[in-house]
């Protein structure tokens, strides 16, 4: 028995969730009864379109049965199939879980698959597992250097969306998410945006944590600390993951974000000896009571182009720093959220965009 592989490049472009990108190759596998090919076959060139020529040459021999090295016979459980997604650039590779309590893939290779050069790349891989404690669903995340948050505002967006396509949802749907920080609830909008309830920020020093002295009650608004030379004002909120925002310093009370050396000043805050868990650090602009522009630095990612769970933190920062109103629209490198902190339920709503980048398999 031989095999023999039919290729075709598609010329225009066809509808995404039913076939492949035009300028990848489909594969179609099919068998030849046949003793053997003593010969090898030459395919003459096959015209597929004006401007495209196929020239293949294949020699076909009988399969041995003892012979499983070939890329065709590599077993499933080799292979981990993902969608990659981005939420304003903050990117994703995501992995149906749900079979398991366990994730897929260790630590150490999600660090190889998120290089940019290396693997796939990503800010962290995402697993959507089984609910816990009654809830629908379980997300778990290895960020990029191997570390487990507790959650990603950005991420859940991306999950949700996923478990959309996964489950063939359509319209508006909800539906509820453990997470390390725990429970989420993201909604589908008509809109295809995500619409997420964060539920309450965590204020109390000794829980967001950090070891700075509280100024205001039990929590740290516009503290002293100091990092890399300068005396930094700082307020430090918990979305279920730690932050530090800061609008100035001691020398400067508004700050320009864009003039700032992120990667030079955001491992300084991440690791500060102020922060046991090490922090995500938000720089932040105000340019009106509603419209606030952020740099972010996220602990085990490093400079990244949007973080959702940050956006919140700094729409509550800046409300008890008496900077801005409740609802704003946070601009991030990668685009705007649009954050409310409701003074009813306590509660942080954040609303943005997920979208899918590209599917693939990649094998471990």
């Amino acid at each position: 028995m031989a095999i023999a592989a039919a290729v075709t490049l598609p010329h225009t472009v066809v509808n995404r969730r039913n076939s492949p990108s035009p300028y990848s190759a489909s594969f179609d596998i099919f068998r030849i009864s046949s003793s053997s090919f003593k010969q090898p076959i030459s395919l003459k060139p096959i015209a597929i379109k004006p401007d495209f020529r196929v020239f293949s040459t294949m020699t076909i021999h009988p399969t041995e049965k003892s012979s499983q090295t070939s890329l065709l016979n590599h077993k499933e459980a080799e292979i981990l199939h993902f969608v990659k997604y981005h939420g304003l650039g903050n990117d994703f590779i995501l992995v149906d879980n749900r079979d398991s309590t366990e994730p897929k893939i260790s630590p150490e290779q999600a660090v190889k698959l998120c290089d940019r050069n290396f693997g796939i790349g990503g800010d962290g891989v995402i697993f959507a597992m089984p609910g816990t404690n009654g809830t629908d669903y379980t997300m778990r995340i290895f960020n990029s250097d191997g570390s487990e948050p507790e959650m990603c505002g950005n991420g859940v967006r991306c999950f949700a969306r996923y478990i959309a396509e996964l489950e063939n949802l359509s319209g508006k749907e909800s539906f509820t998410v453990h997470t390390g920080a725990g429970l989420i609830v993201p909604e589908i909008q008509e809109d295809g945006k995500v619409k997420v309830d964060m539920g309450e920020p965590i204020l109390t020093a000794s829980d967001v944590p950090t070891k700075i002295t509280p100024n205001k009650n039990e929590s740290v608004v516009k503290a002293k600390l100091g990092v890399d030379g300068l005396i930094w004002n700082v307020t430090c909120v918990s979305m279920g993951n730690p932050h530090c925002i800061t609008f100035s310093t001691e020398s400067s009370e508004n700050l320009v974000v864009d003039e700032l050396n992120l990667s030079e000043i955001g491992p300084k805050f991440e690791h500060h000896m102020m922060f046991p868990a090490r922090t995500n650090t938000e720089f932040v602009q105000v340019l009106s009571p509603s419209h606030l522009k952020m740099r972010v630095w996220e602990r085990g990612a490093g400079a990244t182009l949007a973080c959702g769970t940050g956006a919140c933190a700094v729409v509550v920062a800046a409300v008890l720093e008496g900077r801005a109103e409740r609802s704003c629209r946070v601009e991030l490198p990668g685009g705007p959220l649009d954050i409310e902190w409701r003074e009813e339920d306590n509660h942080i709503y954040m609303t943005g965009p997920a979208q899918v980048v590209f599917y693939g398999s990649v094998p471990l």
